[in-house]
């Protein structure tokens, strides 16, 4: 008997949208967007309505005075990014194969074969510490099948579904343990690994490039110091940066973290969606305790924060997700931060009450 169960035949069919009137090739590319405003118009309405000025990084008068460009600027070239950004994603998305489904248990299936196979390495592994693995298949064969079979490098005599038409001969099946395996590889491990690897390709790429903008004085002045017009961040301000420092920086890395990482269309709509939201949530300038986000990891709106003033603005590069490379390259902010925001509050609270006197 082969020890190697047959694979289940499949037949393959498009993949219904998620929003029946919607195909997701539109939604892809609306999901970034909608993501972007919503969660920006949020903390918009809680920063007009001074709604938890006690969970604020800075007071009005800060974004009043410190700041070097109107929010309609702001507005204004965030959508002209995002257009960029809908035009590369729709592009994107048209050099990927329809989505299609019925394949799912055929590829389980081939989980397990891979996961019988490399059992057979079990023996000569298990001989290397001095243990016969086959006596000791062997001896368990009568009380435990199923550690026997494993121990015997995945040979489960008992384990078959029938007989061979052709042959004759008995038809392997799967161990249970190796099917339920299987599906925690095909749902959860293997999507798992593809978004962590998503993310540390966006990260260091997002990282270096960043970086690089702050160590090149010519890169600074002609692209990245627009970006560092607001001194006080705001959410919407998210993705206010020059158009090609737009590109290169955001659209064009996480084009090459989802293209590398093998996303589906519908994971790539979850990474999209997700990056955004960190992103705006980095800038939204709040210190929320009960924002998830900010809990996940230290990279969060204080962090990135601290980028933003005029004395941290040589450290904490990283983006948007983790902080490895700042610790990993000494970049990270050390020091304390209360005495010099309060030295910025007073200054900008200064200018303020100054221009009440002169009226």
């Amino acid at each position: 008997m082969n020890d190697l169960p047959p694979l289940p035949a499949y037949t393959l069919s498009p993949v219904h949208p998620l929003i029946s009137f919607l195909p997701d090739f539109y939604l892809c590319l609306i999901v970034p967007v909608a993501v972007y405003w919503v969660v920006s118009m949020f903390f918009h309405l809680i920063d007009v309505y001074d709604v938890w000025p006690q969970y604020r990084l800075h007071t009005p008068a800060e974004i009043l005075k410190r700041n070097h460009v109107s929010r309609y600027e702001v507005a204004r070239d965030v959508i002209v990014q995002q257009i960029i950004q809908t035009i590369v994603g729709a592009i994107l998305a048209l050099t990927e194969p329809e989505d299609m489904f019925g394949k799912e248990e055929y590829d389980i299936a081939s989980w397990a074969t891979r996961i019988r196979i490399a059992q057979r390495a079990l023996p000569q592994l298990l001989g290397l510490i001095g243990l016969n693995a086959a006596a000791i298949s062997k001896n368990m064969s009568g009380t435990h099948p199923v550690l026997a079979g494993v121990l015997a490098g995945g040979r489960y005599p008992s384990l078959s579904v029938g007989l061979d038409v052709v042959s004759g001969s008995p038809v392997a099946s799967f161990a249970s343990w190796e099917i339920i395996a299987a599906k925690a590889l095909y749902w959860y491990i293997v999507p798992a690994v593809q978004f962590l690897v998503a993310i540390v390709i966006v990260d260091t790429w997002q990282y270096f490039l960043h970086r690089a903008m702050h160590v090149n004085k010519w890169l600074y002045t002609t692209f990245h110091s627009r970006h560092h017009r607001l001194y006080v961040p705001y959410a919407y301000g998210a993705l206010y940066n020059h158009p090609f420092e737009g590109f290169l920086l955001d659209t064009l890395g996480a084009s090459i973290a989802y293209k590398v990482a093998g996303l589906t269309p519908r994971q790539g709509m979850v990474f999209f969606g997700a990056s955004t939201l960190k992103t705006v949530d980095d800038h939204c300038g709040y210190a929320l305790p009960w924002d998830p986000i900010q809990h996940i990891t230290s990279n969060n709106a204080g962090y990135h924060d601290i980028h933003h003033q005029s004395w941290g603005i040589k450290t904490n590069f990283s983006q948007p997700f983790f902080t490895f490379w700042d610790g990993l390259l000494g970049t990270m902010w050390k020091g304390d931060t209360t005495s010099r925001y309060a030295r910025d509050r007073k200054t900008a609270q200064f200018k303020v009450d100054a221009e009440k006197v002169e009226l």
